[in-house]
């Protein structure tokens, strides 16, 4: 394969798309809904974790894991949901990228069950105490959390996570075959001329 052999067949339209992908069957398209009824309710007070995908004013994306005890997105209204961000690492790609361009998806997981959740919609960040203080962690909170205004809600069918076998613990990868997470970091450090004192 030449250096630029990836560049050819590559697919710029709707059309060439569909001939591959194929048109959704009409239930598909329709198990989409624009509220928060009991069924997602349930889930996400059972859920754990959340993926959440933002991208700025330039197009720059961001997807970055939210994760808590489970059901720690907590439902406002029939069209609300929050959840409380935590004390990170202060670069807040996920927040910026809120305040340049509110929309959002959300891909939420509870362990061990292979459907996922999925969730779209318009965020704002809220500093609103009342609201926050019913989600301490740890006795306390950042000060700030997300609301979602829920735009779009769908079950994904499980076939991603049974490719993976990501429930199946005899598929994961023994413990000395894992990358170091130390070694990357350092690297990619190194790579950008900053070096960790001891």
């Amino acid at each position: 394969m030449t250096d630029t052999a990836w560049t050819k067949d590559i697919i710029t339209s709707p059309g060439e798309l569909r001939e591959l992908a194929g048109t959704p069957h009409e239930a598909v398209i329709k198990k989409s809904v624009a509220t928060i009824d009991d069924h997602v309710r349930k889930y996400l007070s059972i859920s754990p974790l959340f993926f959440l995908s933002t991208s700025g004013e330039q197009g720059r994306c961001d997807v970055s894991p939210r994760g808590d005890g489970p059901g720690f997105v907590k439902v406002l209204d029939d069209k609300h949901i929050i959840f409380p961000e935590r004390p990170g690492n202060r670069r807040a790609d996920s927040l910026l990228n809120i305040l340049a361009n509110p929309h959002v998806g959300m891909l939420c997981i509870i362990p061990g069950l292979k459907e996922v959740l999925r969730i779209n919609g318009q965020a704002r960040i809220t500093r609103n105490r009342k609201l926050l203080e019913t989600m301490q962690w740890e006795g306390k909170t950042s000060g700030y959390g997300v609301i979602v205004k829920v735009e779009e809600c769908f079950i994904h069918c499980p076939r991603a996570l049974n490719q993976a076998k990501v429930w199946q613990v005899e598929s994961w990868p023994a413990a000395e075959e894992l990358p170091s997470m130390t070694d990357m970091f350092h690297a990619h450090l190194k790579m950008n001329g900053y070096l960790l004192k001891d």
